[in-house]
């Protein structure tokens, strides 16, 4: 199943709305200057673009100030068509670094694992499990990710989750999430965090990165429309009810690493103009 093609439409418009206000209304922009120097983009942001001519796309995002890559496995592989080398050369010339990629992690793990490191990556990224049956599918998956740990590690980079708001719904009586970040072993798995679905989810992402200092070392970043509690209702950067400046400085404080754009849909426009509304929303929290 495409990871972003399920979706629950159970009822979360209370906890969204309770959680917003705390989130959204605390902060201005002028406490939150010098967060970080540079950001990433996910690359499946570029998805309906990106096959047709990968490097000219790349290279396109690279000029709006972006300075670190997150590729994913598609039909050209990680490294869109090109071998490991060819593709950090490319990087190289456009000032653009790999830092992690989400991918099919249950096959050729070993092969990619070196890969990636072999281009100055730090993370391979399972970037899907879906809801499951029961907590116990979960704790199997954590018993997976510790040993994809393993062979991460072998090679020089680390293993990764990143998260939908599915694994913060209550199963048997626990929380998926909470199950899987206890059952890992922190030297072998850190866990991207998908800022978004997380206030999805109805849940404060602080909360959890102040419990679990320095699992969450990548984040995604997408904002949600105002006055809309469905649970796809991304848009661009700044123009939502998530105050990232406040999240992102707190974020960076508990051990948060690489900040990475991701766009889940856009309006007419297109993805080239909210990747660069983005970029310079992000731009402002610079020093």
């Amino acid at each position: 199943m495409d990871r972003r093609k399920f979706v629950t439409r159970s009822a979360q418009a209370a906890a969204l709305l309770a959680i917003f206000p705390n989130i959204a209304c605390a902060s201005t922009n002028e406490d939150y200057k010098g967060i970080y120097t540079q950001f990433g983009i996910q690359l499946w942001t570029l998805r309906d673009i990106i096959n047709a001519n990968p490097q000219k796309t790349i290279a396109e995002v690279g000029k709006m100030g972006y300075t670190q890559i997150e590729s994913f496995e598609g039909e050209k592989g990680i490294f869109w068509g090109m071998k490991p080398n060819e593709f950090k050369s490319f990087l190289d010339g456009e000032g653009l670094k790999l830092i992690s990629s989400h991918c099919d992690w249950k096959t050729d793990l070993q092969r990619k694992a070196a890969e990636v490191a072999s281009v100055g990556g730090k993370y391979l990224i399972c970037p899907w499990l879906g809801p499951q049956k029961s907590i116990d599918d979960f704790k199997n998956y954590a018993d997976l990710f510790n040993k994809a740990g393993e062979v991460c590690k072998k090679e020089g980079i680390k293993f990764a989750y990143h998260n939908h708001d599915y694994s913060f719904k209550e199963l048997d009586g626990q929380i998926p999430q909470q199950l899987m970040l206890d059952r890992t072993d922190a030297g072998l798995v850190d866990f991207e965090m998908d800022i978004y679905w997380v206030i999805t989810a109805g849940i404060d992402p602080i909360e959890y990165m102040t419990k679990y200092k320095n699992r969450f070392k990548l984040c995604h970043i997408k904002d949600r429309l105002k006055n809309n509690s469905e649970p796809f209702a991304s848009c661009t950067l700044g123009e939502g009810v998530i105050q990232y400046p406040a999240i992102l400085k707190k974020a960076k404080a508990l051990g948060m690493e690489y900040f990475i754009y991701e766009q889940e849909k856009y309006d007419d426009k297109g993805v080239l103009f909210d990747a660069q509304q983005s970029a310079d929303y992000l731009k402002k929290m610079k020093k």
